[in-house]
């Protein structure tokens, strides 16, 4: 009997054995899905799995436009991955690796499909290393952003690039949707005697014959849209704002009189910021000036690309005080989706506001300003039709989303008193630093911290066509 006994368990054993190797072989991995199906931009980004961090390794040389360059995603899966994609507008793939093994890979449109030896389980952490190389392609002929050119712009002695929304997959491989944010290490190589400028801090610079390699550091999460490299000749100022944030201020050299102007204002800007919404989010704060054109005519440009905006054609303190509160409003907490783009300008907008208000000889207060905007656009105005909530792809930088938004916002401190106010704004920062962020959340939290029922002011003035009557 004993002997029986202990026979038992080992014949079933063997039997468990047998019975769970057919669950493991039955793991299925399906693609990663093309896109996140934001319904403005229903290709960008991609699903399947979480980018973490993008080591860009690049070499640019003026003369002949060329970009090239291999760049490393770090990543982990959110399902079992047989493929994945990432989005690439133009230039040409020469090679791809997963895990250091070779993958098979495919193009159509902007999408560059990544097929590994081994399917990707989910929760495991892989990279993608993806060479490749071209004459990055300027956007052009969109009405998304005011019509103007954008994205990578060639200038006379190299480039400058300012990518939102949707034009960071025109130089390098990427989820791009700024749902999916990543840390970054930027490096790139340019012909000796140019400069290369990009987010975050400096932390190599190292000359190699003819060339000049620049790395720098980017390491909080960073949305696409808000990467940047800049190459050209500079004239560069490196200081601390008077609050102790290193300050990073490069300029072309046609334009180094304005130097010491954006550096002051960049480093005045950045402190009363921090006073206002709470820790300045990055390493350092700056600025990058250049003399940027399309076919020889100087565009007025500029964008919040994080920790350094960029500017071209502008010396203008609201502009910088505007990308500067960006850093929080749009960097630190970026959209979740393209339509909650308010979130972004109309913030920045009413900062630029307060800023003129306390900074800027003659100029109205905020809640002048508002009222001036207000009164500028007849009841039949197109300005009433863009929804601020959910404003359409072609509007959604509409004057409606920034000034409009603008007006939500003071309306909303008029209503709820000063001090509900700029604590909503501190704890809305805080509560979602370096996270993305819905239209829905905020108007929680402001009926949470206002303790007021704002139910019918949100849907009057953020959901609502048509000019509302003034409170």
């Amino acid at each position: 009997m004993p002997l029986r006994r202990a026979a038992l368990p080992v014949a079933l054993t063997a039997l468990s054995v047998v019975t769970l190797a057919p669950a493991v072989s039955a793991v299925s991995f399906t693609p990663g899905a093309p896109g996140v199906g934001d319904p403005y931009f229903p290709l960008a980004g991609n699903g399947g799995y979480d980018a973490e961090h993008y080591g860009l390794n690049l070499s640019y040389t003026p003369r002949t436009d060329r970009l090239s360059g291999k760049v490393t995603l770090r990543a982990r899966a959110t399902q079992n991955l047989s493929s994945f994609d990432l989005d690439l507008k133009g230039l040409t793939v020469t090679s791809v690796k997963v895990n250091g093994r070779k993958a098979k890979f495919s193009r159509r449109g902007q999408e560059l499909k990544i097929t590994p030896v081994r399917g990707l389980v989910k929760g495991s952490t892989f990279t993608a290393t993806i060479a490749y190389g071209g004459v990055p392609k300027t956007v052009v002929g969109s009405p998304i952003v005011f019509g103007s050119p954008y994205g990578f712009l060639h200038t006379p002695d190299g480039a400058f690039v300012a990518a939102e929304p949707n034009a960071a997959s025109t130089w390098y491989p990427v989820s791009d949707h700024p749902s999916d944010k990543a840390s970054y290490t930027i490096k790139v190589t340019v012909p000796k005697g140019l400069g290369a400028v990009a987010n975050g801090i400096l932390t190599t610079r190292k000359t190699k014959g003819a060339k000049t390699s620049y790395t720098w550091n980017q390491r909080q999460p960073m949305a696409s849209y808000l990467a940047t490299i800049d190459i050209g000749k500079w004239k560069v100022k490196s200081n601390r704002t008077p609050g102790g944030i290193p300050n990073y201020v490069a300029a072309d050299p046609k334009l180094a009189k304005s130097l010491g102007y954006f550096s002051k204002t960049t480093a005045t800007a950045t402190d009363l910021w921090t006073k206002t919404f709470g820790p300045y989010p990055f390493d350092t704060t700056g600025a990058i000036v250049d003399d940027a054109r399309y076919k020889g005519t100087p565009l007025w440009f500029s964008l919040e690309t994080q920790s350094k905006p960029v500017y071209s054609g502008v010396r203008d303190s609201e502009t910088i005080a505007h990308e500067l509160a960006h850093q929080w409003f749009g960097d630190s907490l970026s959209p979740k989706r393209w339509k909650d783009i308010w979130l972004n300008e109309s913030f920045a907008t009413w900062a630029h506001y307060y800023w003129a208000e306390k900074k800027v000889k003659g100029a109205p207060s905020v809640r002048a300003q508002v009222r001036l905007d207000y009164k500028g656009h007849a009841a039949g105005n197109p300005y009433w039709k863009v929804v601020i909530a959910d404003p359409k792809r072609n509007t959604m930088f509409d004057d409606r989303v920034y000034s409009g938004g603008a007006m939500v916002l003071q309306l909303l401190r008029e209503k709820i008193g000063d001090a509900k106010f700029f604590e909503l704004l501190r704890t809305w920062v805080a509560e979602h630093r370096y996270g993305n962020v819905t239209t829905e959340q905020f108007t929680a939290l402001a009926q949470q911290v206002s303790g007021q029922d704002l139910t019918q002011f949100f849907k009057t003035w953020l959901y609502t066509k048509g000019k509302p009557k003034l409170p």
